[in-house]
């Protein structure tokens, strides 16, 4: 057991090592499952770390059931071929970081000239390991390194994912429909194949 400010970390049997983030600005107890991070637990800036560790304990069950069904989901794209991982070495990385932005963001302003979108925000190449891309409020797009590895058609539905958000901030009805206009009816289909793969 170990802690720094706002951090501690508790071994846990058979879950092993829990990292417990105090947050300010959080109202509640959060815990998150991930296969490259780990379980995380989120708190209230002033709750005591003994209550985050009775949630986690209560919680213990859906956390090892959770763990269980990502090692499945991973050795399943494994077998399958569909996993989107980066190199350990930082040298590889950072190569397929380059090859990423030079493939990428041209792709995604060709995308955006061709659709009309007008798109004049920063296009950021990040090691993300929750999503393939994200939109922010200002027009911003982040777009996720390992789609280089992905077919041109997934790469091709996430650019224009992200392109829709400068329209529509949500996943509304409007939302899907001009996307699947964008995608000739099939943004379904693609969606589902997205969803075969695992970023790992």
């Amino acid at each position: 057991m170990s802690s720094t400010a706002g951090k501690k970390t508790v071994q846990v049997p058979v879950i092993g090592e829990v990292l417990l983030v105090k947050r300010r600005g959080a109202t509640r107890l959060r815990i998150s499952v991930s296969p490259r991070r780990g379980v995380v637990v989120s708190m209230p800036w002033l709750l005591p770390y003994a209550v985050a560790e009775k949630f986690l304990m209560s919680k213990r069950q859906w956390v090892t059931d959770t763990m269980k069904r990502q090692a499945l989901r991973q050795q399943e794209a494994v077998l399958t071929g569909k996993t989107a991982a980066v190199p350990d070495d930082p040298a590889e990385l950072e190569r397929m970081r380059e090859k990423a932005r030079a493939l990428l963001e041209p792709k995604l302003r060709e995308a955006a000239a061709r659709h009309g979108f007008g798109f004049k925000g920063r296009v950021a190449i990040k090691n993300n390991v929750t999503n393939w891309g994200s939109c922010s409020s200002k027009g911003n797009i982040n777009l996720n390194m390992r789609l280089v590895l992905l077919p041109e058609r997934l790469q091709d539905y996430v650019i224009l994912h992200e392109l829709c958000h400068l329209r529509y901030q949500n996943h509304g009805p409007q939302f899907h429909a001009l996307l699947d206009s964008l995608l000739g009816g099939r943004e379904k289909e693609l969606q589902r194949e997205l969803h075969e793969w695992k970023i790992c």
